[in-house]
Formats: structure tokens, C-alpha cells, sequence
């Protein structure tokens, strides 16, 4: 680094060398001091200290990264596009509880979506030349290969939810079927005869678990499940409201549905509003994620209480051990559901 007359680096601030000069050991030193190494004596160390103290030095973060291999960033990939990332709730939620963890550290986060084959190649270049420290990757498919891409790349990864029963990336879930459950066990309890749901995407194991949850309530009741009462949703709110009129010409008489979201839930209230069916007076209407959406429908929507933020926050904790190598080996969270009953039930 170039010095000016006084000693100090081109933008007025002492230099390492300057420290190191003022303590009487090498440039290494100081840098093995200031990177927290064991190989420095307590003598030393308190030296170098002092130094930094008297001279007010601020070790550069670029510099400090460099020295110990990291980037000081990790990346929260989004595999959807920008218009389901900005509609649905349940990513802002996540994104939320990400950045609060992230608040009283040093590490940038970097939100990247991925829409196309070539947006997939392009990250995992990116990624593989050691820009980020890590991946937090949500709303992954069963067929996405980046999990794993990323993890033979010695990459650190936790997923939001999971690919499959046997995932063994690292991950942080919520009891999917244990909420459904929950839902159905409701709109029963409530006297309704004919339960409908209105599913996520077949190719998300999160979507298969609902529906799971959703058979197994029914079933506990000694009900059988049918095939007519199930249609297929992408979590939208477009979906939902297709699906609901799906429904509607299959089973007219059908007197509650459970909807996989509750953005899927909104377009369904919509449908039936077109059909001139009330809710809950014709028709009682669960929703999943208990967003802030489910509070403002007229009326207020019962819903399937999951803790985005929280799942958020418990990725973020479990990728920075995984960083640090301090964590549990490959942890895998599930983190419970309540419903939150309001008046469409």
C-alpha cells in the first residue's frame, strides 16, 4: 500500500504496516492478530493490540476476507419468477427473517433468482469461483439439481423445505402434514360433510405433504379420499381461483375447502363470490401460511399458521455454522404449525 508523508495510506487511515512498525513485529503478525490465529503469543498479541488501539487502525473487510478465504456473503437463491417472489407472502416472510438474522453481522446478502437453464449455470459459475460463502435456497423442485451441485462444490447449503421424505442436504422445514391435518380436523369438527383441497405444485414434496395431511385427517375421520375433491394449484392466486371453479362443476355440493395457501385461498374466495357462493355461510375456506393476506379477505381467513420467519432466521443460524464448521453435521429442522381460526370457517 502506497504511504503518504505522514505515514498513512492514501485515504488518511493507518496502515498494518504503520501497526506493525509501532508494535515491532512483522506485517504477519499483525494480520494473525487481527484474524483471531492461535499461532501469536499472549505477549504478542496484547502488543499488536495496543498498537491498534493507540493508532485508531480499522482493519480493512476486503482485506480480512481475502486473508481468510471467505467472501464475507452468502446468497438466498429464489428458483421462481420475480412476479411469484413479489406476490407471494410467504418469500417475503422468509426473506425477513433472513436479513434480521443476518443484522448484527458483517455478511451481505445477495437475493438471486432463478428462472431459466442458463440463469442455473451462470449461479453455479458464480458460486464455484468462491463469491459467496454460502446458499440458502427456497422453493426447490423435486428435480433441481443445484442441492446437490453445490454441495460437490464443497459449497455450504441449507434448503428451505425438502426435496424428498429422505433429503439429505441440510434443511429447515415445517410440519407440512401435521398442519393439513390440523385443517381438515377443523372444517370436520365444524360439521362440514364434503372437504375439498386445492393443492401446490405435484413436483414439491411440500405440496405432496399437504395433500398427504389432508387424506390422512379424512381417513382418521373414516372417510375415504376422492380423486374429485383434489385439484391442482401452483400456489397462486390464479390457480386457486381455476381449481375452485374445477371443483365447483365436479362436486356443486362440496361445503368446505382446504387450500394449500393462502394465496390459492384468495383466488378460490374469488370463484366462489363469481359462483354466488358464500363463505362461510355455503362454504367454509382453510388457507396455509397465515399470512398477512389472511387477516385483510372479507372475511378474515382461517389458516395454517407456519413460521416463515422463523424458518428464516433457523437457515441462516444453521448455514453460518456450516460456514464456521461449529454447527451439528448436516442439521435437518422441522419446526411445528398451529391454526389460527378466523371467520371463513
Amino acid at each position: 500500500m502506497a504511504v503518504t508523508r505522514r505515514g498513512m495510506g492514501r485515504d488518511g487511515r493507518p496502515t498494518l504496516e504503520q501497526v506493525a512498525a509501532r508494535a515491532g513485529v512483522g506485517r504477519g503478525t499483525v494480520s494473525r492478530v487481527i484474524n483471531g490465529s492461535p499461532r501469536v503469543s499472549e505477549r504478542t498479541r496484547a502488543a499488536v493490540q495496543q498498537a491498534i488501539a493507540d493508532l485508531g487502525y480499522v482493519p480493512h473487510r476486503a482485506a480480512r476476507a481475502l486473508a481468510a478465504n471467505r467472501s464475507d456473503a452468502i446468497a438466498l437463491v429464489v428458483p421462481e419468477a420475480e412476479t411469484r417472489l413479489f406476490a407471494e407472502p410467504y418469500f417475503s416472510g422468509i426473506i425477513r427473517g433472513v436479513s434480521a438474522e443476518l443484522a448484527d453481522t458483517d455478511i451481505q446478502l445477495l437475493l438471486t433468482l432463478i428462472r431459466t437453464p442458463k440463469e442455473r449455470q451462470r449461479f453455479s459459475q458464480y458460486a464455484a469461483s468462491h463469491r459467496v460463502d454460502g446458499v440458502l435456497l427456497v422453493s426447490v423442485h423435486g428435480d433441481d439439481p443445484m442441492p446437490d451441485q453445490l454441495a460437490e462444490m464443497g459449497i455450504p447449503v441449507v434448503m428451505n423445505g425438502r426435496r424428498s421424505s429422505d433429503e439429505l442436504v441440510p434443511h429447515v422445514d415445517c410440519d407440512n402434514v401435521g398442519g393439513a391435518q390440523l385443517a381438515v380436523e377443523h372444517l370436520l369438527g365444524r360439521g362440514r360433510s364434503t372437504v375439498a383441497t386445492i393443492t401446490g405444485p405435484s413436483d414439491m414434496y411440500v405440496a405432496r405433504c399437504r395433500v398427504d395431511g389432508y387424506k390422512e385427517a379424512l381417513r382418521a375421520a373414516g372417510r375415504d379420499p376422492d380423486e374429485d375433491l383434489i385439484a391442482k394449484g401452483d400456489f397462486s392466486e390464479e390457480s386457486g381461483h381455476a381449481a375452485m371453479h374445477k371443483l365447483m362443476r365436479r362436486r356443486p355440493e362440496l361445503d368446505a375447502v382446504f387450500c394449500a395457501s393462502d394465496l390459492m385461498a384468495i383466488g378460490a374466495r374469488r370463484a366462489l363470490r363469481e359462483l354466488g357462493r358464500s363463505v362461510p355461510g355455503d362454504v367454509a375456506l382453510v388457507g396455509f401460511d397465515d399470512s398477512s393476506l389472511a387477516r385483510h379477505m372479507d372475511p378474515a381467513l382461517t389458516s395454517v399458521r407456519q413460521p416463515m420467519e422463523g424458518m428464516g432466521r433457523a437457515m441462516t443460524r444453521a448455514l453460518l455454522a456450516e460456514i464456521g464448521d461449529s454447527g451439528p453435521d448436516r442439521p435437518r429442522l422441522v419446526l411445528p404449525t398451529e391454526l389460527v381460526r378466523r371467520g371463513s370457517s
